[in-house]
């Protein structure tokens, strides 16, 4: 899959909340690899460090950081076959 393909999440200033875990889940269920980006509403708010946010994101949602560029977050998760 090329990284143009790649659905985008982007997360704003309500940050992180249960609807978007949920639906960076249902991505990587479906396509197995997801590109988040963290708006600028989000780290003003938050201020939190973006390699943290990857990691707490690749530990809550069981996926493998891809690449960390910019405030753009990859993430891959394996697809098992049923």
């Amino acid at each position: 899959m090329r990284r143009d393909d790649l659905v985008v999440v982007r997360i704003g200033k309500k940050g992180i909340t249960e609807g978007i875990i949920s639906e960076i889940d249902n991505v990587l269920e479906k396509r197995g690899m997801v590109k988040i980006k963290l708006l600028r509403n989000f780290r003003e708010a938050y201020g939190v460090n973006r390699n943290d946010v990857a990691i707490m994101l690749s530990e809550r949602l069981n996926a493998c950081i891809e690449e960390v560029r910019g405030f753009t977050i990859i993430l891959r998760r394996q697809k098992f076959k049923k």
